[in-house]
């Protein structure tokens, strides 16, 4: 199908209520871009002069937030039945919305996509353009920097978004019913504030991995008529005041896109702070990496003397997890893992990590209120961790290649007498490797079937 004689559609990509999503080929500057083709009603003449000029606004929208539109226009080869469509960049890549169903984000990764989704509404409400359909399948991920530091976001789908005027307000409950606003369920006119109320909802469920007005669209519309977000304390006082605000029943309440990204901004800043000292890697990290590979103990068979240690290390502290884990380049490994199901996770700030990069004893009493462990996916990621002690595994030369560590599903205290008995059993364990690295018994090893 070749629409308005210029866009080939390929193949489907994507449907929705009212419209379709396409691959396409732009046969005038031979590009793959994507086009959203809207169906809608027979228009008289007018409505085809004010849609026109509706998305020809809309086309030259351009913003580093934003997923960049190309052209719009209205194909009406076919009489009776006008079809509106939106060009934009092809994307190849994940929405935010495949990411949440991993669960919780990072509060720094969710205070930078947030910031950018902020200054990308700012640009569009300046312009008199109201989204009206905030949520995360219309929202991308990227990540542009080389050392992974930075993730950040592009709102894209802008198929109902709608032009206003101080005169001019379209009411209607557009949009997706879980993220609509108060007003917006209400059928009334959606102004700037409806798409921070939708971002309050987004950033909230990054957050604690939550849809905040689930069930049938109905049900979601009218739930928010009936009581505000619950908006966890545990989250703290950064983000439960900015989230507060954010999702005010009154639209007058809520701040603006402005405001809301300068806010994120500066707790960027500040949780990217408390993370720094622990997201950086030690000056001889190739040499402590050497000592890993010598030792050879990732992707090994269990080691029944290791085991032993770590279930009487769980028995001594009366602690349901105890385990030695191995701190590869970009994994934490865990050779013996005393009533944690998983064997390894992804090189993280927060607990192992941070043990040997702080070269001492890393305890974490209460983990989900730590601003040094609350990101870890192990506390952060639905698994329900809230306690951590680990000590380093230090060899002869002093390199640190892993941990010793007891974890708990509730907060808990751990004494300096506790932190040297850690220590000495940690002591316990580097002995056996040394003796089994010393009499040859750790030769290169079959590794573990994926």
């Amino acid at each position: 199908m070749l629409l308005n004689g210029r866009y080939r559609l390929i193949n489907l990509v994507g449907t929705g209520a009212n419209a379709k999503v396409y691959r396409a080929e732009d046969q005038v500057l031979g590009r793959e871009v994507a086009v959203k083709v809207i169906q809608r009603p027979s228009m008289n003449e007018e409505e085809f002069h004010h849609d026109d000029a509706e998305i020809k606004l809309l086309a030259r929208l351009n913003h580093g937030n934003l997923v960049t539109l190309l052209d719009a226009g209205i194909d009406r080869i076919e009489a009776g039945h006008p079809q509106i469509y939106l060009v934009m960049e092809m994307i190849e890549g994940a929405d935010l919305k495949a990411r949440l169903k991993a669960g919780p984000m990072p509060p720094l990764h969710v205070a930078q996509i947030g910031h950018d989704l902020a200054e990308g509404l700012a640009y569009i409400h300046t312009n008199s353009v109201v989204h009206r359909d905030v949520k995360p399948g219309n929202i991308m991920l990227f990540n542009y920097d080389d050392d992974g530091a930075r993730l950040r976001a592009k709102l894209t789908d802008f198929g109902i978004a709608v032009v206003i005027s101080e005169d001019a307000h379209v009411s209607g409950m557009y949009g997706t019913a879980a993220y609509l606003s108060p007003e917006q369920a209400k059928g009334e006119p959606a102004g700037p504030a409806s798409d921070i109320y939708a971002l309050g909802l987004v950033l909230l469920e990054c957050l604690t991995g939550v849809t905040t007005f689930p069930g049938p669209p109905l049900e979601a519309a009218v739930a928010r008529l009936l009581r505000d977000p619950e908006i966890p304390s545990e989250l703290g006082p950064e983000w439960v005041p900015l989230l507060t605000a954010m999702t005010a029943r009154e639209p007058e309440a809520r701040p603006t896109g402005r405001d809301v990204a300068l806010a994120l901004s500066d707790l960027a800043l500040s949780l990217r702070g408390r993370h720094k000292e622990v997201s950086i890697l030690p000056v001889d990290e190739p040499l402590r990496m050497e000592a890993v590979q010598r030792y050879n103990i990732l992707d090994t068979p269990p080691d029944a003397t290791l085991d032993r240690i770590t279930a009487m290390v769980a028995r001594l502290f009366s602690a349901p997890i105890a385990a030695i884990s191995v701190v590869d380049h970009d994994r934490i490994w865990f050779k013996s893992h005393h009533g944690l199901g998983i064997q390894q996770i992804d090189r993280e700030p927060g607990l192992c990590g941070s043990t040997i990069l702080q070269n001492g004893p890393w305890i974490i009493n209460n983990a989900p209120a730590d601003p040094r462990a609350a990101a870890n996916s192990l506390v952060a990621g639905g698994f329900g961790l809230k306690f951590y002690a680990g000590v380093p595994l230090k060899t002869r030369e002093g390199f640190n290649l892993g941990t010793l560590c007891v974890m708990d599903f509730e907060p808990r205290d751990f004494s300096a007498e506790d932190t040297l008995t850690l220590e000495d059993l940690a002591a316990v364990v580097m002995n056996s490797l040394e003796l089994q690295l010393d009499s040859g018994r750790h030769l290169p090893a079959e590794p573990l079937a994926s």
